[in-house]
C-alpha cells in the first residue's frame, strides 16, 4: 500500500499530535507513584539533610512520597551517573551541590555531561565557607593570619575535604600569594578533629560544619567567605570586612532531573520545591545548621541553569590551572 506525500504528512502530523496529547495528559497526572531523590553522598551530611527536609515537605503538593536514597562514591559521580541514566519521567531526581554537579567535571570528568545530560529544576540553599585555624595560631584577625601564613608557608598545612574545599584553598593561595601543603581528608569531621588537636593549621570549611567548634572555642574563626554575615554566626566578619574582598566561596545545592524530562513535570516539581522552601518549619531547620535558602527568584530552572554555567566558568579554570584531580 502506497501513500501519497500529502497523506504521509497528514499521518505523521496525526501521530505527533497524538503523542503530544498523551505526554500532556501524562504530565497532568504526574506523579502516580513515589519519586526517588538520589543523594550522591553518604547519609548525615549537609546535602543529605537538605534532601530529607525538603522531601518531607514536598509530599503534600505532589501527593506522593519522596524517597531519599544515598548513592555515594567517586566524589558524588556515582549517584549523579545513576540519575543521568534514569528514565526521563520525573520519578528519579538528583540533589547535588557544586562539588558533584560542577567541580567533578574538572577534577575527574565523569562519563556524562553535567550540564547537557540534566534538566535543572531549582537551586535550593547555600552554605558559605569560613576560614578557621587551630586555636594556637598567633593571629587574631584575617590580615594577621595572612601575614603569619606568608612567614610560615613552608610548614603550614591546610586540611581539605572534598572538591569545593580543595578549589577554595587553591583560590585562597592565588589571591593571597601564599603556598602551603594541602592535606586531603575523606570528610570534614576528621579534618576538624585534626585541626582541634593541632595536627593541621588551617581549614576553609563549610560554616555549618564549623559553627559548633567555633562557638565552643576549640578553633579560631577569621572570616565568612561571603558578602554578608551569617545568621548562624553573626559575630564572624565577612571577607570584605576582614580585608580580603571578593573571596567568596560556598557549598550550594540544587535539584536536577534526567535530560528529556517533560517541562510540565519539571514545573510541577519546581512548584513543590518552592512551597517546601517557603515553609517556616523548613526554613528554621535549615537556618539552624547555617543553610541559607536562596531567594525565590533563584529557585527556578532557568536560574539554576544560569548559575551552574557561571560556576563552571569561574571554578574550572582555577582547578585546571592547578592541575587538581579527584581524590
Amino acid at each position: 500500500m502506497k501513500f501519497c506525500r500529502r497523506e504521509l504528512l497528514h499521518f505523521v502530523g496525526a501521530v505527533a499530535a497524538l503523542t503530544a496529547g498523551l505526554v500532556a495528559v501524562w504530565a497532568q497526572t504526574y506523579p502516580t507513584r513515589a519519586v526517588t531523590m538520589i543523594v550522591p553522598y553518604a547519609a548525615g551530611g549537609p546535602t543529605d539533610l537538605i534532601a530529607r527536609v525538603i522531601a518531607e515537605r514536598m509530599r503534600e503538593p505532589l501527593g506522593q512520597a519522596i524517597i531519599v536514597e544515598n548513592v555515594s562514591g567517586a566524589g558524588g559521580s556515582i549517584g549523579v551517573s545513576r540519575v543521568a541514566r534514569a528514565a526521563p519521567d520525573g520519578y528519579t531526581l538528583s540533589i547535588g551541590n557544586n562539588g558533584s554537579n560542577v567541580l567533578n567535571g574538572a577534577l575527574d570528568p565523569p562519563p556524562f555531561d553535567l550540564i547537557k545530560d540534566f534538566e535543572p529544576i531549582a537551586k535550593l540553599a547555600s552554605n558559605p565557607q569560613v576560614i578557621i585555624s587551630r586555636k594556637t595560631v598567633p593571629a587574631n584577625n584575617l590580615m594577621e593570619l595572612i601575614t603569619w601564613l606568608k612567614e610560615n608557608q613552608k610548614t603550614v598545612s591546610v586540611g581539605i575535604a572534598g572538591p569545593v574545599a580543595t578549589v577554595s584553598a587553591v583560590n585562597f593561595e592565588n589571591i593571597t600569594s601564599t603556598q602551603f601543603q594541602l592535606v586531603p581528608y575523606r570528610g570534614a569531621a576528621p579534618a576538624i578533629q585534626d585541626l582541634m588537636a593541632g595536627h593541621i593549621d588551617l581549614m576553609i570549611d563549610q560554616l555549618s560544619n564549623a559553627v559548633p567548634q567555633i562557638k565552643a572555642g576549640t578553633v579560631k574563626a577569621y572570616a565568612v567567605a561571603a558578602n554578608s554575615r551569617s545568621p548562624a554566626a553573626p559575630e564572624i566578619p565577612t571577607v570584605d570586612e576582614a580585608g580580603l574582598p571578593g573571596f567568596y566561596a560556598s557549598l550550594w545545592s540544587g535539584l536536577w532531573a534526567p535530560k528529556g524530562t517533560p517541562h510540565d513535570v519539571i514545573s510541577k516539581i519546581d512548584t513543590a520545591v518552592m512551597q517546601a522552601l517557603a515553609d517556616p518549619t523548613v526554613q528554621k531547620r535549615l537556618a539552624d545548621v547555617g543553610q541559607d535558602i536562596v531567594p525565590v527568584e533563584e529557585q527556578s530552572p532557568q536560574a539554576l541553569a544560569a548559575y551552574q554555567k557561571a560556576e563552571v566558568e569561574k571554578w574550572w579554570p582555577i582547578a585546571k590551572a592547578a592541575n587538581l584531580k579527584g581524590e
